[in-house]
């Protein structure tokens, strides 16, 4: 029986896995530093297609001190999300009790020192208020208050 020699084997055409292969094409939506998303001779990637709606993210909204501002969105699925854009006053829990107080001022912030000189509140700052210092415990930005734990009194 005669022996039939394989035809040349063509390497492109090897099944490799896939991590293997070179990328030939990288994703629009991943940051590059290093040629801004660019090929080797210059020219550009273009994305197969648009960001999704639930792709899309939303602009920041940073909570400072001042006189009691809320907005409303219409958020995934339809439903209603109260945020908060500017506030004055604090829930804060007193032993066993909830008390609202008056904030006058944020003394610190662990995110960043520079957003407790812009009043900035958000989660696990320091704020100083009537009744004393308290620690902010949720995120006012996402839930449309600020409640706080008493750290110590004046």
């Amino acid at each position: 029986m005669l022996f039939k020699c394989p035809k040349k084997i063509d390497m492109n055409r090897i099944v490799r896995p896939r991590h293997l292969l070179p990328k030939i094409f990288k994703s629009p939506f991943s940051s590059q530093v290093m040629n801004q998303g660019r090929k080797i001779t210059g020219g550009k990637y273009h994305s197969r297609r648009k960001r999704r709606l639930f792709e899309v993210k939303s602009s920041e909204r940073p909570v400072t001190l001042g006189t009691q501002k809320r907005k409303q969105l219409r958020v995934h699925g339809g439903a209603r999300k109260t945020i908060l854009l500017k506030a004055d006053t604090a829930n804060i829990l007193v032993g066993k009790k909830i008390e609202q107080a008056k904030i006058t001022n944020v003394e610190f912030t662990p995110q960043n020192q520079f957003l407790a000189r812009q009043n900035r509140l958000m989660k696990g700052a320091i704020i100083v208020t009537s009744l004393g210092k308290a620690r902010i415990t949720n995120r006012p930005s996402q839930e449309g208050q600020v409640n706080a734990i008493l750290l110590d009194t004046k």
